[in-house]
């Protein structure tokens, strides 16, 4: 999904920890990457919508990679 700040989702989360996580390995790896959705006024909503981890458009396919690489890994 692409949005029209030329950000991409590489990744969906119902959970805050995971989205960091996942967040982490990709700057592990040289990858800027952001929490999208996970602030809210209102944290029971979370749960309705996902929390996405978004790169930019020019990074995707590398990301893509490592987080390929990275569940196969486990």
């Amino acid at each position: 999904m692409t949005d029209s700040q030329g950000f991409k989702t590489v990744a969906t989360f119902q959970d805050r920890v995971m989205a960091d996580l996942c967040v982490a390995k990709l700057g592990d790896n040289g990858i800027p990457a952001g929490v999208f959705g996970a602030d809210s006024s209102y944290p029971s909503l979370g749960y309705s919508r996902p929390i996405e981890v978004k790169v930019n458009e020019s990074d995707y396919e590398a990301a893509m990679s490592i987080l390929a690489a990275a569940e196969s890994a486990s």
